[in-house]
């Protein structure tokens, strides 16, 4: 027996999933560095720690996810439309810039003491705002080129 699903129906069905844990953990993201910016002014205690801590880990899965849900998923020829493929090829350089940028944040953050680096973390939070929204335009595009939209 076949699935309930027309071949096209079902690989939309697992795109939409796909798309929808992807949007989830950047609103989670999200959510976590508006509530990591309302600390400021930025002090070295345990709580502050905890708090950079936990939304560097939802940054890191975050961008985990747009690798796993979104470009692997283009990357496995899952998707043919070559509307959205070439979208895809146009933004993701950019989104690897972003990825980039998201990485060494994280890295710096993880591997030192607030003690030594709080006094830039208003600035990097802000040039992490930054990036992040430049990477959740891209984004945008390429799930809106996969809705059969187009910006």
């Amino acid at each position: 027996m076949g699935s309930q699903f027309p071949d096209g129906a079902d690989r939309r069905r697992k795109s939409r999933e796909k798309l929808d844990a992807l949007v989830g953990a950047r609103t989670a993201t999200l959510s976590l560095l508006a509530e990591l910016a309302d600390r400021q002014p930025f002090h070295p205690d345990p709580s502050m720690e905890k708090a950079l801590r936990k939304f560097c880990e939802a940054l890191i899965d975050y961008t985990a996810s747009a690798h796993f849900q979104l470009y692997r998923f283009l990357a496995d020829n899952k998707e043919r439309r070559t509307s959205v493929l070439s979208i895809a090829d146009e933004l993701y350089p950019k989104i690897v810039e972003t990825t980039d940028t998201i990485l060494r944040f994280n890295d710096k953050y993880e591997a030192m003491s607030l003690d030594n680096s709080v006094e830039f973390l208003a600035v990097d939070l802000s040039n992490l705002g930054e990036c992040i929204a430049d990477r959740i335009q891209y984004e945008d595009e390429v799930i809106a080129a996969m809705n059969g939209q187009r910006h």
